[in-house]
Parts: structure tokens; C-alpha cells; sequence
């Protein structure tokens, strides 16, 4: 965690644009985001601190929202949240064990999509819970909201969407949108062609729905300029350079995005070809973080020197 902190800071001072953290429970790595994007929010003053994602199974709405209000104004109102129903984890219904479950008649996909929808209201910021007539301190007047409470951050949550079917749902909320490295297969096209159509099913729904604001669209990608001898030799054998398919569980089968790992010349070449990229206004970078602070933020550099700026990236 100490080292994301500092990952963070590395990433600001070589020009990227945000830190976002992946959060998995039962594993030991991050489970809690919020201590972790508070403390990078205190880190920091300029780049986007977020999340890809938090899986909405686990999570108390409420609770939730005062964190989430909390980092953010600790950041300056930088935070990017992002949600969703949530990957296979390390366990066996793991939010059983954190004290939920679905109603009758529900799946927990149906849950997570209904604790994203209270944590949506509750950010919303209309009071909602009647206060206690004799208070330990002076109430404001009318019906109370959580607190505290952080103007536009309702305007800055993300869905991560599996397939066009839950985009389509997040955009009718008014969610951003976050694509992974992986989403349900439901074509035979390859991966980037398959979530280029998502996401301009997002688009559309989003038009439809008639929301006043311009909603942001995230890609994540693995992307690795082989610049130097530690990169080859990480990176320059073992390159998924294809796209692969199988089951994350026994009905949802699921398409995993080819890596690029080359030399930034080729990776130039290939990445404009990536239609889902093009769509999307903003790419998450995923890096090995087990691999230390300097060697990410090597890898960072190389990215934002060597082939963002013949992309038209910032």
C-alpha cells in the first residue's frame, strides 16, 4: 500500500493523468480503497485518484458514501470512482461473510446493481433521515443526508460493465463508463471490435436518456514499450498478442483483450488500430505493481515518452 502511495506521486511527477487501484477482498492485497485514496489524495494535487472497481456485493451504501465524500474533499473533489458487480473472487460468495445476501428471488448481481443505485441517491445529497429533536449538537433544518458530503462526485462514479446490456444500464443512470481487459464474449468479432460496439451502445443510451453533461468512457489495456533489456526480458517473450476465450463461471463465457508488448515503433502501429481505444477518452494502464515503484514508473515514461505523443494521447 505504501508503495501505491508513492507509484502515485512518480505517476503525477512524469505527467500521467490519474492513479486508479484495482480492489479485491480475502487477498492480500487492497481490499479497503478509501484509506488508501485519502492518503494519496493528500499525496497529490493534480492527477485523478480512482478506482477499477470496487465490487458493490460487499459494500454499504451509506457508509460507502461518507468514505467516498471524505477522500474526495481530502483530494480537492480529484476522486474518480469506479463500480461494478465484481469478478470472481477468492472465495465462495465472498459478501456473505461481510453480511449480505440477495433478496428472494434475486441474484447477486441484482444486489450489487441495487447497492450502486442507493449509493447513486445518496450521493445526491437531499437529506433523507429525520433528526433526533433533542441533538447532541444543532441540526441544519429539514431531513438530514450522510456527511460529509462532496458537491459532484455523484457526477464522477463509473460503472464497470460486462457486456452492452449493464453499459446500456449505467448510462440510463447517468454512470460513467469503465471497460476492463475483459467482457462477456457475445459475438464472434475480436475483442476490441466487441467493446467498441459496447461502448457506442453506452453512447446512444446515454444521448436517449437525455442527460445534460457528456459522460467519460474508459478502456484499460496492458501496454508495455519494450525500450530496454529489463523490458525484453519481461515482456518481450511471453506476449499475449491474441485475444483468448473461456468461462469466468459456469454460464458467463468472457473475452480477454490481447496484451502489446513491443518495440514503441510497432506499438504505434498497433495500437491505432485498436477501435475500442479510439471510442474511449480515457485508457487505464495496467502495470505489474509486484515488479516494484521505480521499474512501474520506468514503465509509465516510457509509455507517455515514446508513443503517446504520435497517439494524440495526453
Amino acid at each position: 500500500m505504501l508503495q501505491s502511495i508513492d507509484l502515485a506521486v512518480a505517476a503525477e511527477e512524469l505527467g500521467a493523468d490519474g492513479a486508479y487501484f484495482r480492489v479485491h477482498h480475502f487477498a492480500r492485497q487492497l481490499g479497503s480503497p478509501f484509506p488508501l485514496l485519502a492518503a494519496v489524495g493528500a499525496r497529490t494535487s493534480r492527477i485523478e485518484i480512482g478506482t477499477a472497481v470496487i465490487d458493490m456485493r460487499y459494500e454499504n451504501p451509506l457508509y460507502m458514501a461518507e468514505d467516498a465524500g471524505a477522500a474526495d474533499l481530502i483530494s480537492g473533489g480529484r476522486l474518480q470512482l469506479g463500480i461494478s458487480r465484481g469478478s470472481p473472487e477468492q472465495v465462495v460468495e465472498g459478501w456473505r461473510y461481510f453480511g449480505y445476501q440477495p433478496d428472494e428471488g434475486q441474484t447477486d448481481a441484482d444486489m450489487a446493481r441495487g447497492h450502486a443505485q442507493r449509493l447513486l441517491e445518496v450521493l445526491g445529497g437531499e437529506g433523507f433521515a429525520r433528526p433526533n429533536p433533542r441533538p447532541m449538537f444543532p441540526n441544519p433544518p429539514g431531513l438530514l443526508r450522510v456527511e460529509p458530503y462532496s458537491a459532484g462526485l455523484r457526477d464522477r462514479i463509473w460503472w464497470g460493465a460486462g457486456s452492452q446490456q449493464t453499459a446500456i444500464w449505467a448510462a440510463e443512470l447517468g454512470m460513467n463508463l469503465q471497460s476492463s481487459t475483459l467482457i462477456n464474449n457475445e459475438s464472434d468479432k475480436p475483442f476490441h471490435l466487441q467493446q467498441a460496439e459496447q461502448i457506442q451502445a453506452y453512447r446512444d443510451a446515454w444521448q436517449k436518456a437525455g442527460h445534460e453533461r457528456e459522460p467519460r468512457v474508459s478502456v484499460s489495456r496492458s501496454i508495455f514499450a519494450l525500450v530496454d533489456d529489463r523490458d525484453r526480458a519481461y515482456f518481450g517473450v511471453r506476449n499475449q498478442d491474441t485475444d483468448e476465450i473461456g468461462f469466468i463461471d459456469a454460464k458467463t463465457e468472457a473475452i480477454f483483450g490481447r496484451g502489446y508488448a513491443a518495440e514503441p515503433d510497432v506499438l504505434i502501429k498497433q495500437l491505432k488500430e485498436d477501435e475500442a481505444i479510439a471510442a474511449a477518452d480515457t485508457l487505464l494502464l495496467t502495470v505489474p505493481n509486484q515488479l516494484g515503484v521505480d521499474y512501474n514508473a520506468h514503465v509509465i515514461d516510457s509509455i507517455l515518452t515514446h508513443v503517446a505523443p504520435a497517439l494524440g494521447w495526453r
